[in-house]
């Protein structure tokens, strides 16, 4: 038995709050940066992280280590804090109504490369975030967290052509929306 479910068994044993400090820090900065790279908002990505190791906290009693490991349950409770988050009626009036002055600046050097990924992000989330819970959980940890297709499968309990063709509806959706916007843009001007 490693650290990692000898801390796991602690707290679902014992609700061992040493134990559970260890393994937040395990997932910590790689939890934040996942969610990061998805609101490119470090005070919401630290919010949605720790939404995320609290709902860990709450269900780790259920937790199954023969349905999959715990870092890819780990990402679905993280994946699905941000599916809730953007479907919120908060993330919609906030959408509206954000001042320019609390966007957060990178340094000088960066400045365009951060921009131009913030809206490249913002406008493939503006699509994504319109799809079904299930294909925003394929497509985010797709996308974000870089797992393979059988991983997804797995921890979705979904057959693998299912999150495929889910995955790359998706993805034809995000570049009809791409396009269109273009077009738009040709047309305007």
């Amino acid at each position: 038995m490693n650290e990692e479910q000898r801390w796991i068994r602690r707290i679902q044993r014992r609700s061992d709050r040493a134990a559970a400090g260890e393994l937040i820090a395990a997932y910590y900065n790689e939890m934040y940066g996942f969610i990061y790279k998805q609101t490119l908002s470090a005070e919401l990505a630290k919010d949605l992280t720790q939404d995320t190791f609290g709902s860990m906290l709450q269900t780790i009693a259920s937790y199954d280590a023969g349905k999959a490991s715990f870092r890819t349950w780990l990402y679905r409770i993280a994946t699905n804090r941000l599916v809730d988050y953007y479907r919120s009626r908060y993330y919609r009036a906030q959408k509206l109504h954000e001042p320019i002055d609390e966007l957060e600046l990178p340094a000088e050097e960066d400045f365009t490369i951060s921009l131009a990924y913030r809206d490249e992000v913002e406008r493939v989330l503006e699509v994504v975030n319109r799809r079904a819970a299930r294909s925003q959980q394929i497509f985010r940890l797709r996308l974000f967290a870089d797992y393979p297709f059988q991983e997804i499968a797995a921890l979705l309990d979904m057959p693998l052509s299912t999150v495929k063709t889910d995955y790359y509806a998706t993805l034809r959706a995000v570049r009809r929306h791409f396009e269109e916007e273009e077009e738009e843009n040709q047309h305007g001007t």
